[in-house]
């Protein structure tokens, strides 16, 4: 791990006494996904009204979208200003790759419950963005371990979060990568399964969020609901909490899972899930989805 040093850290981020029209769109725009994203931690509110967008998306002017619309417009200027307000800013539009929707990322990184002191993994962490955010969550006692596969968005995100002491990126495999014991997980793709390695990685008390998507052969993306896991002391709880359409996670799909999971999602009952089990079993009318190395159970775990 590049180790860095204290001096100077984080006086890019740093806010002046006097707040100036860009201070003051960034604490608007946070106060916007307060309120569009339901945000019940203050601490993730003050990171967005903090973390500078434009540092992680390089110069404007923007090729920008809202979803629910075709294609990209411009933004008007190079002001960053333009860059707070919830909507998508490309990062490859030629990919459709987009920095992702503030109201929804926040949405889950609130819903994750980062605390002070965490240790965080954010797979697929693009260019680091919402990873500062978590790292800002987390504070200096905390930690933040970014993976991307993608090696030049690794490099943007390695430079981008190089003032902050407390985050690591690594470029690979976010479903292969052994990060170490864990607090919380997002992955910011689409998979059909949630891998081994992040289940053995929580803690107890640990949260992971991983988007389960269903693509056609033709699609990089792919829509389906958003699953929170959780360790107890007597098992894994799960729930799905909200829908999603997102690229998909490189090495963390399976063809028959996906047919599978598609069918499951069709009988529009995944509001029965409640628990996640790894033992072996016999496949009964509580698996909701049933697999080898995980079942995705209606059965509750205490």
């Amino acid at each position: 791990m590049r180790k860095k040093s204290d001096h100077g850290k984080r006086r890019r981020f740093a806010q002046p006494k006097t707040r100036s029209d860009l201070d003051l769109a960034r604490a608007y725009y946070a106060e916007e996904l307060r309120a569009v994203a339901n945000l019940q931690s203050e601490a993730v509110v003050k990171a967005f009204a903090k973390v500078p967008r434009e540092h992680f998306l390089g110069p404007g002017p923007w090729q920008v979208k809202s979803p629910g619309f075709e294609g990209y417009w411009t933004t008007q200027d190079a002001d960053p200003k333009q860059l707070y307000h919830n909507i998508l800013v490309a990062i490859d539009p030629s990919r459709l790759l987009n920095n992702g929707h503030p109201s929804f990322l926040a949405s889950l990184i609130d819903r994750l419950d980062v605390k002070p002191g965490d240790h965080v993994v954010h797979v697929g962490c693009g260019t680091g963005y919402y990873t500062a955010i978590m790292a800002e969550v987390v504070g200096r006692e905390g930690h933040v371990t970014a993976i991307e596969v993608d090696s030049e968005l690794a490099s943007r995100a390695r430079d981008n979060l190089n003032d902050f002491p407390n985050v690591e990126v690594i470029e690979g495999d976010g479903g292969e990568i052994d990060a170490g014991p864990s607090d919380a997980i997002l992955i910011n793709a689409g998979a059909t399964d949630p891998k081994s390695v992040w289940l053995d990685s929580l803690r107890i008390g640990g949260r992971l969020l991983v988007p389960l998507t269903v693509t056609e052969e033709t699609d990089d993306g792919g829509g389906g609901r958003v699953l929170k896991v959780t360790r107890q002391p007597g098992g894994l709880t799960a729930c799905f909490i909200s829908g999603v359409g997102i690229f998909s996670c490189v090495g963390g799909r399976d063809a028959e899972l996906n047919q599978r999971l598609k069918e499951a999602f069709e009988r529009d009952d995944w509001k029965s899930v409640q628990s996640l089990r790894r033992d072996k079993h016999d496949p009964t009318d509580t698996c909701w989805l049933h697999h080898e190395n995980f079942c995705l159970s209606k059965l509750l775990v205490m």
